[in-house]
């Protein structure tokens, strides 16, 4: 018995329509309400890019590594922005041929681009700061000082901005947290800007750079991280598989659950596919119904496929020949762990 039984439907009127549509209990939409946030987050790139401008050209003027990264850092955060709004934009769009999640994985893309670039940028940055540590330049502290103090405000109006904007996104939030760890790095740089004018230590500007490193790489390993883990498939951090596995064939008159995936599509949107096989008396559809409906509850789980089939000898023996186990019930080649009723491993 099949998982979904659907109606006939118009192809071409879903996908004008441009709408999200429900899966199961508590279903959820696939469309992104991108109008607004592309508004906040095009004012946030606007500052952005305005600033790091000036401040590229006052940081060659006062010989301050520091606020050159910080305008690399801003470089960063501007790139992420764009690639954000372009997967937005991308994302959007209505599933159609061969892409049959639509273009959604766009913004992980883009967020691994982006963690990757931090990281990269952050190794050339942790050079130029050793090698001026050991011999500091001459740095104006005035102009850094006061430079910092500005990119601070700037950051903060950007990060409000952006924070107004759908962050469930991981692109949108890769975009919030890099301009939030800019703005720890301008108080830093005005710090050191403030003992190199008090103190003439000069090796602050330095040190506040190598401060703006450890963020960069602490972004760009976040980033790389998630996005990898939604491109390799793996299960949402917060959902442990095997779990989920007992929780389903837990529910009474289910007597195993096996074939069962769990990933993620895009940012907030998990899926979920299992065979499952009930007792000979027991109704397949109100099964489907309410495991539905407990992974919707429990786990926010609301994008499933299930094989909803009744525990019979004859599918026991399905894709095995005579004599072999029939351990597993689906399929010769085994996908994951089988979960049953009582004790069994994992």
């Amino acid at each position: 018995m099949s998982a979904h039984d659907h109606a006939p439907h118009d192809h071409a009127g879903a996908q004008d329509q441009g709408h999200g549509h429900d899966h199961g209990p508590g279903g959820h939409s696939h469309g992104v309400a991108a109008d607004a946030d592309r508004r906040w987050l095009g004012i946030s790139l606007g500052l952005i890019v305005g600033f790091m401008a000036v401040e590229v050209v006052v940081g060659v003027v006062a010989q301050s590594l520091a606020l050159i990264s910080d305008a690399a850092h801003m470089l960063t955060d501007a790139v992420s922005i764009v690639l954000a709004l372009i997967a937005m934009r991308l994302a959007a769009r209505p599933a159609r041929g061969g892409f049959t999640y639509g273009l959604k994985r766009a913004e992980i893309l883009s967020a691994q681009a982006n963690g990757l670039t931090l990281l990269l940028l952050a190794v050339w940055l942790a050079y130029e700061a050793v090698r001026r540590l050991l011999d500091p330049p001459a740095v104006e502290g005035g102009l850094v000082l006061v430079t910092a103090l500005v990119g601070i405000v700037v950051n903060i109006v950007a990060a409000w901005c952006i924070s107004k904007a759908n962050r469930t996104s991981l692109a949108v939030e890769g975009a919030y947290q890099h301009i939030l760890n800019d703005l720890f790095a301008f108080i830093g740089t005005a710090v050191a800007g403030l003992i190199v004018l008090t103190t003439g230590f000069r090796q602050a500007d330095s040190i506040a750079s190598l401060v703006v490193v450890v963020l960069m790489v602490k972004a760009g390993y976040g980033l790389v991280r998630e996005s990898g883990r939604i491109l390799l498939e793996a299960a949402p951090a917060h959902v442990d598989p095997d779990a989920v596995g007992d929780r389903l064939v837990g529910q009474p008159p289910v007597t195993e659950v096996h074939d069962l995936h769990i990933w993620t599509i895009t940012s907030g949107q998990a899926a979920l596919s299992a065979h499952v096989l009930v007792a000979p008396e027991g109704d397949c559809h109100a099964v489907r119904r309410d495991l539905e409906a407990v992974l919707a509850k429990e786990y926010g789980i609301t994008h499933t496929t299930l094989q909803v089939d009744h525990a019979q000898d004859s599918l026991l023996t399905v894709g095995r020949g005579p004599g072999e186990d029939a351990g597993d019930p689906h399929c010769a080649d085994a996908h994951g762990p089988v979960h049953r009723q009582g004790p069994h491993t994992h």
